[in-house]
């Protein structure tokens, strides 16, 4: 099989170096055009197999359980070179195309969620040790996407803005104005609104490791009266709200079940409210989810494509009032998280172990490369059931922004 890897590294490699170190010692070097360089050890003529059989799988898999070892590089700059690399056009691309074909045909079976399955796929992920995501995401820990208008803002001051940006496409114009969070993580957002804004927030999620904090959170804050948190299905919430927002949980609903969320959340809206989407999707066509990030990290997950989303939004009836592309936003946030978590790496293995630190690594860096690199990007839509729910110019976005910032800054 080291023929077979040798030649697909030789058509893959258009851009930048790439040396391999073969587990008989010998030393195969792969280049292109200028680019980055990155070295790589394999120490087993099983990974040489695995990796010639099913990469996308396997370099994961590999770097997890020490068959492939990066040598004088971190696995960020390993994977900067291969992705870069991936998004070349270059005569290897009909094999990547071929595998794509191949998750489309599978896609609807791996995404399929009903809710028994759901609850099973939220706790792979959510329920773990607590204090793992204490150690690299921001205080409020927000598990999605930061806001960065300026770009140089710290991750505690990017996710108060996000959560700032949010609200203002809520129109959270008046008090006691009452707030669906579908997936609402550990409460961060739902205690803003209702700490910020004075809405009534009900939180629902999955995740028993995430209501419990949340639950708390809300009692150390003396807003138990205006938050309630609670362990549901979705598609098993019936009442009634003024505004809907759900952030960072698109991504699990799977595509053969998009026409049933949206139907819950006109039914769950009132006649003239307004609801926010914050998901990941990509921007160029409909996909299929990485075989390993499916494996190990969001089993049921999918990043869509906006030409997936629209349609359930159309057949549904509610009106997107509001369309927004986050760029980059994301792969900055996720530098913050991977910087973070190496900083913690000591304290994170004592929680787990090495291969378990190792796996997070190999999806923070991935993750990033693929907002930098790839198609992926987040967006935000807003829906309402009524043309004149929501103001005619986007300027009031700003304004409520603007407004909340200069309150926070005097209350400090």
């Amino acid at each position: 099989m080291r023929t077979v890897l040798d030649q697909i590294l030789k058509r893959l490699i258009v851009i930048g170096r790439l040396t391999v170190r073969w587990p008989d010692g010998s030393i195969t070097t792969y280049a292109g055009a200028d680019g980055g360089e990155a070295v790589i050890e394999l120490r087993t003529w099983r990974t040489v197999r695995r990796l010639a059989l099913n990469p996308a799988l396997t370099l994961g898999e590999a770097y997890m359980d020490g068959g492939m070892v990066p040598v004088d590089c971190d696995i960020y700059g390993l994977l900067d070179v291969l992705v870069a690399n991936m998004m070349a056009d270059h005569s290897g691309k009909p094999i990547i195309q071929l595998r794509q074909a191949l998750g489309l045909l599978t896609r609807r079976l791996a995404q399929f969620n009903p809710a028994t399955r759901s609850r099973r796929n939220v706790a792979h992920h959510y329920d773990l040790n607590g204090r793992l995501y204490s150690l690299f995401l921001d205080r409020d820990r927000q598990y999605s996407c930061a806001y960065f208008p300026r770009g140089d803002e710290s991750l505690e001051e990017a996710q108060i803005a996000k959560k700032r940006h949010i609200a203002a496409k809520l129109c959270l114009d008046r008090p006691d104005l009452s707030v669906l969070d579908i997936g609402c993580g550990w409460g961060g957002l739902a205690l803003t609104l209702a700490r910020d804004y004075g809405a009534r927030v009900t939180g629902i999620t999955l995740s028993t490791e995430q209501l419990a904090e949340a639950q708390a959170r809300a009692r150390a804050e003396g807003l138990e009266d205006r938050v309630s948190f609670e362990l549901m299905d979705y598609r098993a919430m019936h009442r009634s709200f003024d505004r809907i927002v759900s952030v960072g949980m698109f991504e699990h609903v799977g595509v053969g079940h998009y026409r049933q969320f949206f139907e819950v959340m006109k039914r769950c809206l009132a006649p003239d409210g307004v609801a926010l989407l914050h998901a990941i999707g990509r921007s160029d066509r409909p996909g299929s989810t990485n075989p390993w990030i499916a494996k190990y990290i969001f089993p049921g997950g999918y990043c869509p494509a906006l030409s997936e989303v629209f349609p359930p939004i159309e057949r549904v009836g509610l009106i997107a009032t509001d369309v927004e592309i986050l760029r980059l936003h994301y792969a900055e946030t996720l530098r913050h998280w991977r910087r973070r978590f190496a900083a913690n790496r000591d304290a994170i293995a004592s929680l787990y172990d090495e291969r378990f630190c190792r796996m997070f690594e190999f999806y923070l860096a991935g993750s990033e490369m693929s907002f930098r690199r790839e198609h992926m990007m987040i967006f935000q839509v807003q829906l309402t059931r009524s043309q004149a729910a929501a103001p005619l110019s986007r300027d009031y976005i700003t304004d409520s922004e603007r407004s909340m910032a200069a309150r926070t800054r005097v209350g400090a």
